[in-house]
C-alpha cells in the first residue's frame, strides 16, 4: 500500500483526532488542520492548506457559526479550494439524520426522530448539496456518516459494515474511521453519501 499525504480538517474533534491517529497508524503522512471555521469555508485557506497532499478528510463544525450558512460555504470551498492544491480525494464526515433509512426516507423523518435540530440536519444536507453542485469532476469526493450516532464510551469492534440510516444503530469512532481511510486509500462511494455501522466483533 502507497503511503498517502493526507491533510485532516477538524483533526482537534473526537472524530478527526481517531482519523488522525489512524492514518498514521497506517503509514501516511497528516496534516493536521485545527482551526474549525476560515481554514474550510475559504476557498482560498482550503487551497493553501491543503497544497501537497493528495487528499482530504474533512470533519468539521464550528459552534460560533450559523449552521444554514456554514455547512454550504464549507462544501463550496472544498469545491474550489481542493482541486486548485491537486487534491484529488475527499472524504467528509457526514449526518445520519439526512441519509435514508432501509424503506427509502430520510432518517430525521422517520416517526420519534428528534425535530428540534431539523434545521442543523437541512444545513448538513445544504453543505453537501453544495458540494455535489460545485464540485469538478477533478475532485473524486464522498460523505460518509454513522448509520445511526457515535458510540463513545464503547469498545472498538474492529470492523464495520456498510448500512442504511437507523437511529438504533451506534459505532465507535475507532471503528468509523477505519472506513474513512479505508475510502481514501481505496475509493468505493463516489459522489454519494454512505452509512457505517459496527460489524460484529474482531
Amino acid at each position: 500500500m502507497s503511503s498517502h499525504k493526507i491533510i485532516i480538517f477538524g483533526a482537534a474533534g473526537r472524530v478527526g483526532r481517531a482519523a488522525v491517529a489512524e492514518a498514521r497508524r497506517r503509514g501516511h503522512h497528516v496534516t493536521e488542520a485545527l482551526r474549525p471555521g476560515t481554514d474550510v469555508t475559504s476557498p482560498e485557506d482550503v487551497a493553501r492548506a491543503a497544497a501537497g497532499h493528495d487528499s482530504a478528510i474533512v470533519a468539521v463544525y464550528d459552534p460560533a457559526a450559523a449552521p444554514a450558512a456554514f455547512f454550504p460555504a464549507v462544501g463550496r470551498a472544498l469545491a474550489a479550494g481542493l482541486p486548485d492544491a491537486g487534491v484529488r480525494r475527499l472524504v467528509s464526515v457526514g449526518l445520519a439524520s439526512v441519509l435514508p433509512t432501509a424503506t427509502g426516507g430520510l432518517l430525521m423523518d422517520t416517526d420519534g426522530y428528534p425535530r428540534e435540530w431539523r434545521p442543523f440536519y437541512a444545513a448538513h444536507a445544504a453543505g453537501t448539496d453544495a458540494l455535489r453542485a460545485a464540485a469538478p469532476a477533478a475532485l473524486d469526493w464522498a460523505v460518509l456518516s454513522p448509520s445511526g450516532d457515535f458510540d463513545h464510551e464503547g469498545t472498538p469492534a474492529g470492523r464495520y459494515v456498510w448500512a442504511p440510516a437507523d437511529a438504533a444503530a451506534r459505532i465507535t469512532p475507532a471503528d468509523f474511521v477505519r472506513a474513512l481511510l479505508d475510502e481514501i486509500e481505496s475509493p468505493t462511494v463516489h459522489a454519494a453519501h454512505a452509512g457505517v455501522t459496527a460489524g460484529e466483533t474482531a
